[in-house]
């Protein structure tokens, strides 16, 4: 995130003001919003990314939860009528800012949720979130666990990292936080060491032999009941594990293939002096895999 200080900048801006907006709206109504999503887990790459904010409400705030999450939205698209494009996502109200005069396009995602209970949420942190259907559907979660779960593993997240690059550049329609979960779950199964290549090898082989067991499941850490193996159906599953076994077969073929699978971002490539430090796929082999901030 390093190349992207000045366009970050910008992103953290509009986040502090739709944050400061939602506090003078609600008030008493909310507890403090805070940064969730990718930036907050540090997993975030530079070529595809936007900020969330949690906004967690007090019990007695709203009566239903899709009325809170309505109630937000409507506040937001009223607040930025000319300013930007204001829709309801699957669990979230993006807020897409106009092109500005750099050419550049902010999006802040805003997450609202309420407290299971009266003044339960500073001790458990858990909300329940809105499901952006016609039926008023609800789910439990609790980001603050989410983030926890991830904090302190380097090493993974350089691998989920590695991982939604391929994911962004190949155009797959999973989620992240699956990616996230299984990368974790690698980890907690396996000894991983050695140098990136190393490591990517160890999660690639690890999650093409587990993803279609029948049993397999990544539960979420902010909802134990919740089984986000299950948000991809087997034929997901099996082209997973056909994608990862073309990896590993075509860059034992030839270590050049990696290339072809983790590109770097052309905006931010260094110059060549400085590319001499990258990783190897072995001790003796051509340099290939660069440190994990010149991705994406």
């Amino acid at each position: 995130m390093k190349h992207i200080n000045n366009l970050f900048d910008k992103f953290k801006e509009k986040r502090k003001e739709i944050k400061e907006k939602l506090e003078g709206k609600y008030e008493e109504k909310i507890y403090a919003p805070f940064n969730s999503g990718s930036y907050a887990k540090h997993t975030a790459i530079n070529s595809k990314f936007d900020l969330d904010l949690a906004v967690p409400f007090k019990r007695n705030s709203f009566s239903t939860i899709e009325e809170m999450f309505n109630d937000v939205f409507e506040f937001l698209k009223e607040e930025y009528n000319d300013l930007a494009y204001v829709r309801k996502q699957k669990v979230s109200i993006g807020v897409e800012f106009y092109r500005d005069t750099d050419g550049d396009i902010i999006q802040i995602d805003v997450v609202p949720g309420r407290e299971l209970s009266k003044d339960a949420y500073p001790e458990e942190y858990y909300l329940n979130i809105n499901i952006n259907t016609y039926d008023g559907t609800y789910t439990q979660t609790n980001i603050q666990a989410q983030i926890e779960n991830i904090k302190g593993k380097q090493d993974a997240r350089q691998i989920i990292r590695l991982l939604k690059i391929w994911k962004c550049q190949k155009n797959k329609d999973f989620k992240s936080f699956f990616m996230e979960l299984i990368v974790i779950k690698a980890f907690d199964n396996k000894i991983i060491s050695g140098n990136l290549w190393e490591k990517l090898k160890i999660v690639l082989e690890y999650i093409k032999d587990e993803i279609t067991r029948e049993n397999f499941s990544l539960k979420d850490p902010g909802n134990s009941s919740n089984d986000i193996a299950k948000t991809l159906d087997s034929y997901q599953k099996n082209s997973l594990k056909n994608d990862f076994q073309n990896i590993l077969d075509n860059v034992e073929l030839n270590e050049e293939n990696l290339k072809n699978y983790f590109k770097e971002n052309e905006k931010f490539k260094e110059v060549e002096s400085e590319s001499k430090n990258l990783y190897r796929v072995n001790n003796s082999s051509s340099v290939i895999i660069p440190p994990s901030n010149q991705f994406g």
